[in-house]
């Protein structure tokens, strides 16, 4: 079942997501330790530690979450230490995540680290290949 409803258009609803207001956002000067939930779309730009539930998360550049993260849709610019579970996960180019992925759609921009297990799943509850992943980018630049 999908939190969706019955949609089998991806590039549709994440137009969708894309046109929709951003309602919350975590500054860059915030640290929040903690659960987090939240409705409708949120952007993290500070640290969260602790666990993060709701609909559309933005994890820009300068957020990072320690915890799982149970969303419709994530877009990940940032980093992340913990487990993902969403309708679509979007790892872009310099983003790193370090757990478990299961989305029912995957896409992972050349550059994103991911290591852990990945669980790409169909809707209709067949799942496909789970994946031991560790993907690092080309060019990686020195640890500061």
């Amino acid at each position: 079942m999908s939190m969706f409803g019955k949609s089998d258009n991806v590039e549709q609803e994440m137009q969708k997501v894309e046109n929709e207001a951003i309602a919350s956002i975590i500054d860059k000067s915030m640290t929040v330790s903690g659960e987090i939930s939240f409705k409708g779309k949120a952007r993290i730009d500070g640290v969260i530690n602790g666990n993060v539930e709701g609909e559309h998360l933005i994890l820009s550049e300068t957020g990072k979450v320690t915890g799982d993260i149970s969303v419709s849709s994530l877009n990940c610019y940032g980093s992340l230490e913990g487990n993902v579970r969403a309708n679509i996960l979007t790892a872009r180019k310099n983003c790193s995540i370090h757990g478990k992925l299961i989305a029912e759609s995957l896409t992972v921009e050349p550059g994103a680290a991911i290591e852990g297990e990945i669980k790409a799943a169909a809707k209709e509850g067949k799942t496909a290949q789970t994946k031991s992943a560790v993907a690092k980018p080309v060019a990686s630049e020195p640890k500061k």
